[in-house]
């Protein structure tokens, strides 16, 4: 079956490469240099995908997509720009481009989107390719289209944000999202997690502390604060803070200073802060348990995130996104059956986007076949909660981790972080196929400083190494 593209292109070399490309492919192909001439050519219908440029003779190709895709919405549209910006980027997708490429781009990956975008389009899945794997939001749906509106009007900006949604839907996805595409790109993105701190040491994490502060302070420390410093600082369950913490925060956001505990220097910090909570604030603000002045210094912007069950247009695509992730993370590369996919869509996803990502790796690993079935749908779903669908109570099993073993006098804690610590460094390796570099990276932590424990906790990387 013949495929038909329209390639709206005004440079003529340009236009000829890509045009042969496809043609050799199979595609029929028609070619326009405007966005007049491209609506024309719409208007007499019959296109399976279209490619454009963004600077056109007579307009943006980007900006004028949105009647395209009201009078064609089941066409794919793949973005060509030269103008390789954060902002096109941005634009692209939060228009509904099926792929964006910057100039120069690779031919063939371009005809393999463009193949991909008409095998979409025919079977009525979304596909996803190598880049698009890369975006850390997936889903086309009404409700992540208004979140994507949202992302987009504060990347110019240091506006506070605060992200709202039930666990699992990817707040700190929101966050890293803010913070690689927005003006600070270059800076750090420090998440610390107010539910996971204990309440004492909770001030110590984020503003640092001087040497002899407390019991324990053997060193200064640096805080989250700091090592943010020039970048982006992600808040997360803001509400479990403690009150003493939220007024500090409170005074380091008003002031841009913070003091280390035990320290009398006030230091400069520059930080963008998103906030995230799972929490209705308003109750807490009532009772008292949360301060009304911080919540209207974090809540400048508002994000709510749905939970997936008010998008489940985007299941599909999610799950076919997190089959391309594993098999990137070393899982057998599978596909997603059509009875799989319909099974998925009606499932009420309680742990939301995090509940689908572990299933999906599962039925990735267990398949036995290339393609996953509903079968295996079905089995896994009935399975007990895994461990890692419960993450939140992750504080709760450490706890009773801890009650149920015996230390030696004096090693607590040098015996719990090391046993904390295993699991964590085999994870990162096992992620990375045992690149030291890379999965120093996903730690945040120095090589040296990898490489040093890996070798006291006796653990080798190449074990880790992919076939």
């Amino acid at each position: 079956m013949s495929r038909k593209a329209l390639l709206v292109e005004d440079d003529t070399a340009i236009a000829t490469v890509v045009r042969v490309a496809l043609e050799d492919e199979g595609f029929a192909v028609e070619t326009c240099d405007s966005i007049e001439k491209r609506d024309a050519a719409l208007a007499a219908g019959g296109f399976d995908v279209m490619l454009t440029d963004v600077m056109l003779l007579d307009g943006d190709g980007i900006d004028s997509l949105p009647r395209v895709q009201d009078a064609h919405p089941d066409m794919p549209v793949i973005i060509l720009s030269a103008q390789n910006t954060l902002d096109t980027a941005v634009r692209a997708a939060t228009r509904g481009a099926f792929e964006y490429f910057p100039k120069p781009f690779d031919l063939d990956d371009l005809v393999r989107a463009a193949r991909q975008a008409v095998d979409a389009r025919s079977t009525g899945a979304e596909q996803t390719g190598e880049a698009a794997q890369d975006m850390p939001l997936v889903g086309r749906s009404k409700p992540m289209q208004d979140v994507y509106r949202l992302i987009s009007r504060v990347l110019g900006n240091d506006l506070s944000v605060l992200v709202l949604g039930e666990s699992g839907t990817g707040k700190e996805l929101v966050a890293e999202a803010i913070h690689e595409l927005g003006s600070r790109k270059t800076g750090a993105f420090v998440a610390v997690n107010a539910a996971a701190i204990p309440h004492d040491l909770i001030e110590s994490e984020l503003f640092g502390h001087e040497k002899g502060a407390f019991t324990g302070a053997t060193a200064r420390r640096i805080g989250k604060f700091e090592q943010a410093d020039g970048g982006t600082l992600f808040l997360d369950e803001i509400g479990d803070m403690p009150a003493a913490a939220q007024t500090r925060l409170l005074r380091a956001l008003q002031s841009g200073r913070i003091r280390r505990v035990g320290g009398s220097e006030e230091i400069a910090v520059d930080v963008r802060i998103v906030a995230a909570t799972n929490r209705d604030l308003a109750p807490l603000i009532a009772d008292g348990r949360f301060r009304e002045d911080l919540y209207y210094r974090l809540n400048v912007v508002p994000i709510h995130l749905p939970p997936l069950r008010e998008r489940t247009d985007d299941i599909e695509p999610l799950a076919r996104h997190f089959l391309g992730l594993a098999a990137r993370e070393g899982l057998p590369r599978r596909t997603l059956g059509r009875d799989a996919a319909d099974l998925l869509a009606r499932q009420p996803w309680r742990g939301n986007v995090r509940e689908l990502r572990n299933l999906i790796y599962r039925a990735a690993l267990l398949a036995r076949e290339d393609e996953i079935d509903a079968a295996l749908v079905t089995g896994l779903l009935d399975e007990p909660p895994q461990v890692d669908d419960a993450l939140e109570d992750i504080g709760a099993s450490v706890t009773k981790w801890l009650e149920n073993r015996r230390f030696s006098e004096g090693s607590l804690y040098r015996d719990a972080l090391a046993e904390l610590e295993r699991p964590l460094l085999r994870h990162a390796l096992a992620r990375t196929g045992g690149n030291q570099l890379r999965a120093a990276q996903v730690l945040g932590i120095n090589r040296n400083t990898l490489r040093k424990r890996l070798g006291e906790l006796d653990i080798d990387p190449d074990d880790f190494a992919h076939g």
